[in-house]
């Protein structure tokens, strides 16, 4: 965290989000051969929270069974408590947040879904600097897993945060295993990825341009790994436990990540928040997979802490 903001221009952060949005919604949308509905909204006068954002949807296209990407820029009066519990110092100042996120569920169980953020949010208090910080990341979730598509993904994230020191990725990529982390399961999400918060090194450009270049390597990431399955067969078994899986994702969601809890307890809107949901999920009571099968292969060889490069 940093109180530099000698270059603090909240105006370029915003151009370089709308734009990415922009940029990953034409790409995906094209890759899909679906153009992305666009939602724009505004906070309405007197509440909680000021000003609005673009949500781009992507339902029942050829690929993708559901797809979000959301832009944000909102101010409030007072910081939430999942902004403020780590840092009390903070605790009531005003505050503006701004950022993307995404998620995207394909219909192919062979082809993992994915999330991604970036992010920034300054605190103010007349009198006093402000205090900024970006945050974000990104990690996959498969139903089936591919080593090519795991060192892959997590090469990407490596490139991505390499110019700006070689202790990123260790240290971001152990951050992200034990953020998606399911405890009362105790098993991860998925694979994986970079996460980082809080994070101010540097100062505000030098911040600002690592989160950048991970929003940027965000295609870069996942277009190859759904290009390379998205012509697999599946089977409707197949299908099912895609479905069981969604639901760890549903758990993780709404007990444990700081982005819905943050936009559900500053009042923001709830169809933006909730949008990374799955279309469809289910569960079942105490079901373990067959020995033996690509099922249980994905908890032996993929959903353990590992290093994939």
């Amino acid at each position: 965290m940093s109180e530099d903001n000698a270059n603090h221009d909240i105006a370029a952060v915003r151009t370089y989000l709308t734009g990415l949005q922009s940029g990953i919604a034409e790409a995906l949308g094209a890759f899909d051969g679906t153009a992305f509905a666009t939602d724009a909204w505004t906070r309405e006068p007197g509440g909680h929270l000021r000003g609005g954002g673009i949500t781009r949807m992507l339902e029942g296209g050829g690929f993708f069974e559901r797809g979000g990407i959301g832009f944000s820029d909102v101010q409030g009066d007072a910081l939430p408590p999942s902004a403020s519990a780590a840092r009390p110092q903070l605790a009531g100042r005003g505050f503006e947040a701004m950022g993307v996120s995404l998620v995207m569920h394909p219909r192919n169980p062979h082809c993992p879904t994915v999330h991604a953020n970036v992010r920034m949010l300054t605190a103010v208090k007349e009198g006093e600097e402000p205090v900024f910080w970006f945050g974000g990341g990104m990690d996959l979730t498969p139903i089936y897993g591919y080593e090519e598509d795991a060192r892959h993904f997590h090469a990407t994230c490596r490139d991505a945060l390499q110019p700006f020191g070689a202790d990123l990725y260790p240290r971001f990529k152990t951050w992200c295993d034990e953020y998606f982390y399911l405890k009362h399961r105790g098993e991860p999400r998925g694979i994986g990825g970079i996460f980082f918060d809080d994070y101010a090194d540097g100062g505000f450009e030098r911040a600002f341009s690592m989160m950048k270049s991970v929003g940027d390597a965000f295609l870069q990431a996942y277009l190859p790994i759904i290009e390379r399955r998205c012509e697999m067969a599946y089977t409707e078994r197949e299908r099912e436990f895609q479905a069981y899986r969604r639901g760890r994702y549903v758990e993780f969601n709404l007990v444990f990540d700081r982005g819905t809890h943050f936009g559900l307890q500053s009042g923001g809107r709830t169809e933006s928040i909730l949008m990374s949901m799955p279309p469809v999920a289910n569960w079942r009571y105490d079901w373990k997979p067959e020995p033996g099968t690509p099922e249980a292969r994905l908890y032996s060889d993929f959903l353990v802490r590992k290093e994939w490069l």
